[in-house]
């Protein structure tokens, strides 16, 4: 069965599911064979092998739950992985989109000319890790990462967050 595809900033979900089930954006192209399944070109086979790439480097994070790359301004998920049976990560995310925005206008009203590096979300049993792409290819996106309180080192999640966003090209 095909995949919808994802149209980035029309709120039209046609998505493509890479080998970990992450689903992945991408602007259809002349170049597909929607017969024979949609043939990439190199520079989508190259997003979606980073995309891919850096969702699996996010779940080796100690203690990682799931991760997903959401764009803020659609509320749209674009890649997903891991996750429980309790917890909807493509809800979650999306839930999240609120949460970016909001900060995103408090800056603005404030006059504030500074990125947000991340936001942090702190619940009993979990850290959730909010990470705004600052990359020219990733604004409007931003990378969420649930973490196991007990279980994660919240510096180093950071730290290992912040080195998978630098290596993501989109």
């Amino acid at each position: 069965m095909r995949q919808p595809r994802v149209r980035p900033g029309r709120g039209v979900c046609e998505c493509r599911q890479t080998s970990c089930g992450a689903a992945t954006a991408r602007q259809p192209s002349g170049d597909d064979d929607d017969v024979n399944g949609a043939a990439l070109s190199n520079r989508e086979n190259t997003t979606v092998a980073s995309l891919d790439v850096a969702l699996k480097n996010a779940m080796s994070i100690d203690g990682a739950i799931g991760v997903a790359l959401v764009d803020y301004n659609s509320g749209m998920t674009l890649g997903v992985a891991g996750g429980t049976g309790e917890i909807d990560l493509t809800v979650a995310a999306a839930g999240n989109t609120d949460v970016v925005r909001a900060k995103m206008r408090t800056l603005e009203m404030l006059k504030i000319e500074d990125e947000i590096e991340d936001i942090l979300i702190t619940l009993g049993g979990q850290y959730h890790l909010i990470r705004p792409l600052t990359g020219r290819t990733g604004k409007g996106l931003f990378l969420y990462l649930m973490v196991s309180k007990s279980r994660a080192n919240l510096a180093m999640a950071r730290h290992q967050l912040r080195t998978i966003e630098e290596s993501l090209e989109l």
